[in-house]
Order: C-alpha cells, then structure tokens, then sequence
C-alpha cells in the first residue's frame, strides 16, 4: 500500500480541521451547549449540521449516488481522525455511530425501494438510526450467532417479533431500526435482518439504560418487541442472511471507531503536551523532565501504531477484502490506546485533568467503553489466535502484485 494520500482527500482533511477548529471547538469550551447527557445539545448540533453541509462535508463515507463524498475507507481514515479532534465532531459531519455503519450497510445491501425509503432519510440527516442486536441474558451479545433469543416468526406476507434487546445505542432518538433476529435454528443461517420504524406497533423502549460515561445521542437502551408485525418487503437481504449483514456491517462499523479514537488519542496528547510546557514544578517546566517526555513520547508512538493498523485494514477493505484480523488488531490496539493516552493525560495535568476543566475527564470515561463495544478485547485476541493457528505462516504474509 502507498501511504501518501490524494489531494482531494487532503482537501477534505484540511477543510474539516477548519471546521472543527473554528465552528466546533468554541462549542465545547462552553458546558451551556451540552445535553443532560453530556453531548452536544441537539439544536446546536443542527445548526453545525447546516454549515457542514453547505460546506460540503457531509456524509463523507457513502457514494455520491446515495448523498455522500464517496472518499473510501483510507480517504474516511484519514478525515474521521480529524473530526474527534473535538468529542463533539462526528455527529456535526453525519459521521457518528451507530448512523454511520447503518448507512453503509444500508448503501451496500439494500434494494433500491429500501434506500429510499430507509437510507435516504438519514444520509439527509432527517431521521436517526439504531442496529439492534445485542440482548440481556442469556441472549446473545458479543455471539450473535450463538444464542439469539428475539425471533421473527413468518406469517404469509409478514414476520412477528418477539423478544427483548438492550444496550442498543442511540435508540432513544431514532427513527429506523435494523434489527437481527432467529429465524430458524440453522447454525449458520438462522438470522435475519429487518427494517422497522420506531412507530411500529409491538415496539417498545423499556428503558434507556444509566452508563459510566457520556452518552451518543439517544442513549443505550432496553427495548422489548411483543408481537410486532413487519412486512416480508422490509426484510434486508434474504431469509437467513442475518449473521452475514451483521458481519458485513460490525467490520467497517468497528473500524470507523478507530478513525475516530485516534483523534481522540490525539486530542489528549495536545492537552497534555500544552499544559506540561505551561506548568512550572521544583524549578522547571513539567515538559522538560525527562518523566514527562518518556510518558508523551510512548504516547506518540502508541498513535503512530494505531494509525498504521487503521490505514492497513481501511486499505484492505477498499481492496474488497473483510479484513477481519486487520479490524481485530487494530480495534484491540486502539480501544486500549485510547484508555491510556486519556489516563496518561489526565496524569500529567494532575488535578486539573480530574476536573471537568478540560475535557479529558469526558473521554477518559467514554474510553473505558472502547474495550467493550463491537466485541470485547477478549473476543478479538481469541479470534486472532484462532486465525493465526489456522493460517500457520501464512498469517504473516505479504500481498503479492503484478
């Protein structure tokens, strides 16, 4: 892979940097602009919304048949880390999870009638989404294929949903749901995927659950399904290609958290390296200690890597390829980073970085949910142990071209 970038992607990144240094940051230096939930109030975020798109920012990750810039994976790379320079810059660009890998999902394999209708209202930014898969015990979470308790049941020209889901993010404000559920008992093909509006009957948001940390806009919530009907026509893909879709969404959707946890990462280390040129202790600058040059400079180091796994995996999927160990290893590498240059941070601002002075506090305890979401730690280095079992030698090899 060649790791220079072209000069529209550039044009993006450099046009996106101003944006979030001159329309975004101001925001979120001011605790007046946050929600109950510590995001950005929905009203300004509409009005960032507005500009972005005036400017041409929008939607940077679908083709431009369907509203977006059409940048690719690396193009997305490279500009999604510089959105999260500011916790609140994603969303302002259409670029935030869970909408982001809906719409690519819904972009790649939704039939034209179910793009207008249930992609379009998105890439537009009029309606919010949901993917809705993980459940309470003893359902399935990081598994979904293992033990899927919500079920959809044929009846003529419709399905009936029964079950329970939780910890479904952004659910709270959303419009359109994807939802997975059993279909047969079939090992592999026994999911499927739906599309269902939040005003459906049999739908119900049961709670929208308290977490550590800030929220993404509509929470996490638990939901219950009892005997909701949706027409056959609202089935994504086929009748078992639940666990497919699912697989084919979780990949780039784990990656694009990655773009935006490097900026994050970076983000923390601009804080940390202004204040330690800033603060004076026993006589010197906090920068000049050697201590605080190893702890920032291990930092550096730590995001270089981390950029290096996300460019390798984005790459490989605009090849065409899942990329599944590339998106493991660097979601493995990046959740933690995230956690340690946050930690590292807040370290050297002492007290300063505990306190809601900065915003180091906010991304130290979104962090703590990276290791978690789209499959823990664990699961991943269990995957990529399997594959590397399998594969031998061949784990490691090198593309060969022409």
């Amino acid at each position: 892979m060649d790791f220079t970038i072209s000069t529209r992607i550039e044009d993006f990144r450099s046009r996106i940097a101003r944006f979030v240094e001159n329309e975004i940051m101001p925001l979120e230096e001011d605790r007046a602009n946050y929600d109950a939930h510590e995001n950005i109030r929905l009203d300004l975020l509409e009005q960032l919304r507005g500009r972005a798109r005036a400017e041409g920012l929008w939607c940077l990750q679908l083709k431009e048949e369907s509203g977006g810039q059409d940048l690719g994976k690396v193009g997305m790379a490279v500009c999604y880390e510089e959105m999260n320079r500011s916790i609140f810059g994603p969303c302002a660009f259409n670029s935030a999870a869970p909408d982001d890998g809906n719409m690519m999902v819904l972009e790649r394999v939704a039939t034209d009638a179910q793009k207008e209708r249930w992609l379009q209202p998105i890439a537009q930014g009029k309606a919010r989404s949901a993917f809705v898969m993980t459940e309470p015990h003893p359902g399935s979470g990081s598994d979904p294929g293992g033990m899927m308790i919500t079920t959809a049941e044929r009846t003529n020209d419709s399905y009936i949903i029964r079950g329970r889901k939780w910890f479904i993010t952004g659910a709270g404000e959303s419009d359109h749901f994807i939802l997975i559920a059993r279909t047969s008992d079939h090992p592999r093909k026994g999911l499927s995927a739906f599309l269902h509006h939040r005003d459906t009957p049999g739908f119900r948001i049961d709670r929208r659950i308290p977490i550590m940390g800030p929220e993404e806009h509509g929470g996490h919530c638990e939901i219950t399904y009892e005997d909701m009907e949706i027409p056959a026509e609202n089935l994504l893909m086929e009748e078992g290609d639940g666990l497919k879709l699912a697989q084919i969404r979780l990949g780039p959707a784990r990656l694009t958290h990655c773009m935006r946890w490097l900026g994050l990462s970076k983000r923390c280390v601009e804080i940390a390296n202004t204040y330690a040129h800033e603060r004076f202790a026993f006589g010197e600058r906090l920068s000049n200690r050697e201590s605080i040059q190893m702890m920032l400079g291990d930092l550096a180091m730590q995001i270089e890597v981390g950029r290096l796994l996300v460019m390798k995996a984005a790459w490989e999927l605009d090849q065409g390829s899942f990329a599944r160990k590339e998106v493991s290893m660097a979601k493995v590498h990046v959740a933690n980073l995230l956690h340690q240059a946050a930690d590292t941070a807040i370290q050297i601002n002492g007290a300063r970085g505990y306190s809601k002075d900065t915003v180091l506090e906010w991304i130290y305890r979104y962090a703590r949910q990276a290791r978690l979401v789209d499959g823990a730690d664990e699961v991943h280095r269990m995957v990529l142990h399997r594959n590397a079992e399998k594969d031998g030698r061949e784990f490691w090899e090198w593309g060969v071209g022409e």
